[in-house]
C-alpha cells in the first residue's frame, strides 16, 4: 500500500499483519480520492475504523489541514502513527486510540466539524449503523459534511433516510462499494 499523490506520493505505508484490518486497494483508493479531490485542501478528515492510516493519510498528502484517525487496534495505533511519521505528516495528524463512539464522544463540543468523514468498519456487522446514529444528532457535522462509508455489496443502509441523511451516491467496486451521503438539514 503507498499514497497515491501529493507531498507524500509515492511512499510506502506500513499495513499490520492479520484480518484485523482490510486495507483499501490502491485502486480503490485513487478511484475515491478522485471523486473527491476538489474539495480536499484545507479541508478537516475523519477517518474511522482507520486501520493502517492510509485514507487519512491520502488526505493529508493531498493538502487537508488536519486528519483525525479513530482506531481501537493498539497494533493499527502504532501502525497509524509511524505512517505519520515516515510520511513526515504527524504534524497535522491526530490519533485517538479508542472505539469510535468514545472518539465521537471526546471530539464533540470542541470545535470540531468536519468535512469529510471517511469510515472502513468491519463488515457485515452493522457498525456503519451506530455510528450514523450518532452522528445524526452531532455537531461534528453539517450540511456540507460528506460522509463515506465503504461496506460490503449486501450492506443496505434503507435506514438513513429516516435520521436525516440523504445517499448522494453510491460507487459500486468488485466487492464492495462507497455510499456518499450527506444530512439533510442540520
Amino acid at each position: 500500500m503507498r499514497v497515491i499523490a501529493g507531498s507524500a506520493r509515492r511512499l510506502l505505508l506500513k499495513t499490520i499483519d492479520g484480518l484485523d484490518t482490510r486495507p483499501t486497494t490502491d485502486r480503490i483508493k485513487e478511484t475515491l480520492f478522485n471523486m473527491i479531490q476538489p474539495g480536499i485542501a484545507d479541508c478537516r478528515f475523519l477517518d474511522l475504523f482507520s486501520g493502517s492510516g492510509g485514507i487519512g493519510i491520502e488526505a493529508l498528502s493531498r493538502g487537508a489541514e488536519l486528519a483525525v484517525f479513530i482506531e481501537n487496534n493498539p497494533k493499527a495505533v502504532s501502525c497509524i502513527k509511524e505512517n505519520l511519521t515516515a510520511t513526515k505528516l504527524e504534524d497535522r495528524g491526530m490519533v485517538m486510540a479508542c472505539d469510535v463512539l468514545t472518539g465521537l464522544k471526546r471530539l464533540e463540543g470542541k470545535g470540531h466539524v468536519f468535512d469529510y468523514i471517511f469510515m472502513d468498519p468491519p463488515y457485515d456487522h452493522e457498525h456503519e449503523r451506530y455510528v450514523m446514529e450518532y452522528l445524526s444528532g452531532s455537531a461534528l457535522i453539517n450540511k456540507e459534511t460528506t460522509i463515506i462509508i465503504e461496506a460490503s455489496l449486501n450492506t443496505t443502509l434503507d435506514y438513513l433516510e429516516t435520521l436525516g441523511f440523504i445517499v448522494e451516491k453510491v460507487k459500486n467496486y468488485k466487492t464492495n462499494k462507497h455510499i456518499f451521503v450527506y444530512k439533510g438539514e442540520c
